[in-house]
Order: structure tokens, then C-alpha cells, then sequence
């Protein structure tokens, strides 16, 4: 049976300066996802949870189905990759949370998105 342990989650973030919505209080990023399936049966990716905290402390939470309108389906050993980004009052920030995700057997499983940090270069907070 497919779980969480057959499920990596890796991200990389880049800052975006010359964003349209960076600016003087602004602070664009984009981060890349890329979600590996290491078992044996496919899995769709249902939900998206994100908690979204700036430098100051404050808190955003995302929520919805998918990611960027798909629910994609990951066949075993394979992978599935999107970008995308968030936008922040500070110039750091942190990201974290989870994906629902569903195997072939219908069984739900939440899959944890370790912390990450969103960083203008050379920021210090």
C-alpha cells in the first residue's frame, strides 16, 4: 500500500527583484516543487495546504484543490513538478505544509512539506 513514506517532497525558492509586485513593501519569490513517487501503485494529488509565515511573524494560509488547477496523477516512480510563488511584507519568510494525496486502493494520505525558507539575498532577519 502506497503512504507517506513513498511520497519525497523537494522545493527551491529563488527571489523574483523584478517582479511587478516587488517593490519598496513587497517581496515576490517563486518556488519550484518537484514531488517524487517511489511506489509501486499511482497516486493523485488532492489538496494543497500551505502555511505561509513572514518575518514579522505573520501568518497566511492557503488552501484549496490541487496545485495551479490540476490534481495531477503521479505513476510510480515517477515525478511531478510545478513552480510557482508568494508574496511577503518582509524580505524572509518561511513556507511549510501539506499535500492530500489519494493511491489506486482509494486511501487518503497527507504528505508533509518540511519547512523552507523564502530569502532575499544577503537578508538577515
Amino acid at each position: 500500500m502506497t503512504g507517506v513514506s513513498d511520497i519525497l517532497v523537494a522545493v527551491s525558492t529563488r527571489h523574483l527583484p523584478d517582479h511587478p509586485a516587488s517593490g519598496k513593501d513587497k517581496y515576490a519569490f517563486a518556488y519550484r516543487v518537484t514531488i517524487r513517487n517511489h511506489s509501486q501503485q499511482p497516486v493523485q494529488l488532492l489538496h494543497r495546504y500551505w502555511l505561509i509565515t513572514d518575518g514579522n511573524g505573520k501568518n497566511t494560509e492557503v488552501k484549496g484543490e490541487g496545485v495551479l488547477g490540476k490534481q495531477p496523477v503521479i505513476a510510480p516512480h515517477d515525478e511531478y513538478q510545478y513552480t510557482s510563488g508568494a508574496l511577503l511584507d518582509t524580505p524572509v519568510g518561511s513556507m511549510q505544509g501539506y499535500y492530500e494525496m489519494e493511491n489506486e486502493d482509494g486511501d487518503r494520505f497527507r504528505v508533509p512539506i518540511e519547512i523552507f525558507s523564502l530569502r532575499v539575498p544577503n537578508a538577515i532577519n
